[in-house]
């Protein structure tokens, strides 16, 4: 077996040494996501809403730049709701948080119906109950978001945040300890 020098091998050892830094620095965040339900629904509250204003702020220069190609009053209009809906988000935080875990809610809900439906048209291959099972959970889960509303809006966002990153951290550090399989792996392709 021989050792592949090459730039782009030592490129993948720099980038694949780093992993295991930014597994535990997100491990440590979604840890203070769950310890921080309400702060963590605060702020990813309020990066939707920058993310808005800054998504807004684009459409409207678009719109501008494209004027002379049609349709530049929609254009406009669909930026100013942009800009207007994220405005209204980081000035009503807790107006917000009630829209968005409704959102939420109802996107599960429907997603949940959606999913039943799919496994029941995949009902002749093989595995379908799992499509069946992910329906109905996530359709347990929209109504349970639905039925607890608005008392859990306030830590719902920052729970589920927080558990996302979490296990982002866990998955990130458990495939840096792979890499030392994955390198082997492409030093024998690379000398066969």
């Amino acid at each position: 077996m021989t050792t592949d020098l090459s730039p782009e091998n030592s490129a993948l050892n720099k980038r694949a040494g780093n992993s295991p830094l930014i597994g535990i620095l997100l491990i440590v965040l979604g840890v203070i996501g769950l310890a921080l339900p309400v702060f963590s629904t605060l702020v990813a509250e309020t990066w939707v809403a920058f993310i808005l204003i800054s998504a807004g702020a684009a459409k409207v220069v678009y719109a501008f730049q494209t004027r002379d190609r049609g349709g530049f009053i929609w254009k406009l209009l669909l930026g100013i709701l942009y800009v207007g809906t994220g405005i209204m988000l980081f000035v009503y935080p807790r107006t917000g948080i009630l829209t968005l875990t409704l959102l939420l809610g109802s996107f599960l809900l429907t997603e949940g119906v959606f999913e039943t439906i799919l496994a029941f048209r995949l009902r002749p291959q093989q595995n379908w109950t799992w499509a069946l099972v992910n329906g109905i959970v996530t359709l347990l889960f929209g109504a349970i978001v639905l039925f607890q509303w608005p008392f859990n809006a306030p830590w719902l966002i920052g729970t589920l945040v927080g558990a996302s990153v979490l296990f982002s951290g866990v998955s990130r550090v458990m495939l840096s300890f792979d890499r030392g399989s994955t390198i082997n792996q492409t030093d024998s392709t690379a000398s066969a």
